[in-house]
């Protein structure tokens, strides 16, 4: 990229970032990414969620989560609903369960979500025509997961750990998600162990797309087949519940159990839960928060 086209890209994504309000968190509080430059992504807030008694003289872990807007703030959200991030995570640190930790929101990019969260090396195991009627329809012309992954390891990564006082190893750096959110966090993991140590996928979308489909899994299955990060260095967190769009997943992850476990994960490196009564929304994810966060983080 050219230096004149750095400047346009600077000034466009500090401009979507104050386009948006600031949420107000419970506990904690929030910080605005100012200035970050992205060579990989349309503009997008990003923040940055300090607990309580945040010191320059700590080193924190940190947890990188998608959906940033849908966290916090349930008075912001389209739908009044959030996942409370910053009660759980607070209340987990004063119960000395988890060690100290950052929260690293970044927003979904509106009509390019299904884009940017489904994983672009999923594409492959799809045969024609329905992998261009897919990406047509679905992925507004364009796989973006790669490079949506680039902008978290190579710029927003890079950019958090020079201006935080953070412990920046991979067994002290998670990814978070739900739905789609879950499908990029576990595909972020496989594609970059070296940086991620853990990922949570809570009510996983292992569909891929609008409606109940054999092609789309059996993709996610085959890629998972050749690419599951060591399960000697890693821990993947897995649920999904009963109700609604939840309701249709149970033989897809119970496939993705089965290939996590041939893979060589056991009940120490890997989980996958049910939880009976639960929907697909942020307050079926706020009540169960603290379970993937224990089991990725969780002091043992």
């Amino acid at each position: 990229m050219k230096p004149a086209s750095l400047c346009v890209a600077a000034l466009c994504l500090c401009a979507g970032a104050l386009a948006q309000p600031v949420h107000r968190p419970a506990v904690g509080s929030l910080q605005r990414l100012e200035g970050l430059v992205s060579r990989h992504v349309d503009a997008r807030p990003v923040d940055v969620w300090l607990p309580a008694g945040y010191s320059l003289a700590k080193r924190y872990s940190v947890l990188y989560m998608h959906d940033g807007q849908m966290l916090f703030d349930a008075s912001q959200t389209w739908n009044k609903q959030a996942w409370q991030v910053d009660v759980t995570v607070q209340r987990l640190i004063d119960e000395g369960r988890i060690p100290d930790t950052l929260v690293v929101a970044v927003w979904n990019a509106g009509p390019l979500r299904h884009s940017e969260y489904f994983p672009q090396k999923f594409l492959p195991f799809v045969t024609e025509p329905l992998r261009s009627q897919f990406i047509a329809q679905r992925l507004q012309g364009q796989p973006r997961a790669d490079a949506y992954l680039r902008f978290l390891v190579e710029e927003l990564k890079p950019h958090i750990d020079r201006h935080y006082p953070t412990r920046p190893e991979r067994e002290h750096t998670f990814v978070v998600g739900s739905s789609m959110g879950g499908l990029v966090s576990i595909y972020a993991m496989n594609e970059y162990p070296q940086v991620f140590g853990g990922a949570a996928g809570l009510s996983t979308h292992w569909v891929g797309g609008a409606q109940p489909n054999a092609a789309l899994p059996l993709a996610a299955f085959n890629y998972l087949r050749d690419h599951l990060a060591d399960p000697a260095t890693h821990r993947l967190y897995m649920d999904h519940g009963t109700l609604g769009l939840d309701a249709g997943y149970a033989p897809y992850q119970r496939f993705v159990d089965e290939i996590v476990r041939d893979r060589g994960y056991t009940a120490t490196s890997s989980l996958s839960r049910v939880f009976e009564g639960t929907g697909h929304d942020e307050t079926s994810w706020a009540q169960r928060l603290d379970v993937p966060l224990l089991f990725l983080m969780g002091r043992r």
